[in-house]
């Protein structure tokens, strides 16, 4: 069990963050009509997600928010840039967060939107981006590098707090891997804010997962994050999924966990179909279970043991393991589905 940071626990919605609570997996809708993105939210909150975001450039934005409200059990939070006016209209419109950017609202501005977040009680993240940050904090450090970031971030906390106001989120991203772990924990060190993780501008699905996955993973094993976002050029279904995988891989939260050879002249069955297969079936069940997909006795009966299940085989033969003992020899063609019915068999009894 990994050794958290204790942050303070704050409510979205009806979701806690922060303290101990489950880290959650958060969203951006990326489509243009009101269906698509109803559709689009529906989809995410099926595949896993625990907060969607939206941009709210205008007030059809704003009016979709009390749409999203309405088929939705997650919480939805309204992304400002800029306009202080949407984030009060998103507010009364139902949102259950709001996100500004300090590097283009004004601190004038900012003071309103805490007047009517605390009417409201609705939290505030401060969301710090290495793109926008404040022009007197860029001259100060020549550029957006992690204590630009954080001064940022600290001098705007202090606003908000002056005002009375504490249910306060900060993120501080940056498309730099470095510069955005070490913002995160240099801040970490200096409040206990929950804070939201991710790498702003990742890339496309191939390398912005594997950015993500390095830099949210290096944060998570020191304890750091309460909330996290895998941003891909990409399907928004695709960055809950890479979230759960790098949450999953940490054991910070619940599901199947397939391990499997990296194959050599020694394999006899089709390892990487199989371990495809398993993982693709497998992907929705929330029961903490470890399968081993094995192609050869080299590691076999180690993984055997140490997993749950452990699937092998050889000539045609799958052979299934159960805690380190055979259980079943079936037709490899049939190895996927007698290893379903075993875990339906052993999730139930």
């Amino acid at each position: 069990m990994l050794d958290r940071r204790k942050s303070r626990k704050i409510k979205i919605g009806k979701l806690a963050i922060g303290g101990y609570e489950k880290i959650s997996i958060q969203s951006m809708l990326n489509v243009s009509t009101d269906y698509e993105a109803v559709e689009q939210a529906k989809n995410l909150e099926r595949a896993g997600c625990d907060i969607v975001r939206i941009a709210v450039p205008d007030k059809n934005a704003v009016i979709l928010i009390n749409k999203l409200k309405e088929c939705l059990k997650i919480p939805v939070v309204a992304d400002i840039h800029f306009n202080y006016n949407l984030a009060i209209e998103s507010i009364f419109s139902g949102a259950d967060k709001i996100r500004i950017n300090p590097g283009n609202i004004s601190k004038c501005d900012i003071a309103k939107i805490v007047k009517v977040c605390k009417l409201k009680d609705i939290p505030i993240r401060i969301g710090i981006n290495s793109g926008s940050i404040e022009k007197e904090i860029l001259q100060k450090f020549g550029s957006s590098t992690a204590d630009a970031m954080v001064e940022s971030a600290i001098k705007n906390v202090r606003i908000i707090e002056n005002l009375d106001f504490y249910k306060i989120v900060l993120s501080l991203k940056s498309s730099s891997l470095l510069n955005c772990v070490m913002a995160y924990e240099r801040i970490s060190e200096i409040c206990d804010y929950p804070l939201h993780i991710g790498v702003t501008e990742s890339g496309t699905e191939r390398s912005g997962t594997i950015k993500s996955a390095i830099g949210i993973g290096s944060l998570l094993l020191k304890g750091i994050g309460d909330t996290i976002r895998v941003s891909l050029s990409a399907d928004p279904i695709k960055e809950v999924e890479t979230g759960f995988l790098i949450l999953k891989s940490l054991g910070l939260t619940d599901g199947v966990e397939v391990i499997s050879c990296p194959t050599c002249g020694r394999t006899k069955i089709d390892v990487i179909g199989i371990a495809q297969s398993i993982e693709e079936a497998t992907k929705n069940i929330k029961k903490n279970i470890k399968i081993a997909v094995m192609g050869c006795p080299v590691n076999g009966p180690g993984e055997a043991r140490d997993s749950d299940f452990c699937v092998t085989g050889v000539d045609g033969v799958g052979i299934i393991f159960k805690k380190g003992e055979i259980v079943k020899k079936v037709a490899i063609e049939n190895i996927l589905d007698e290893l379903l019915l075993l875990i339906n068999m052993w999730k139930i009894f």
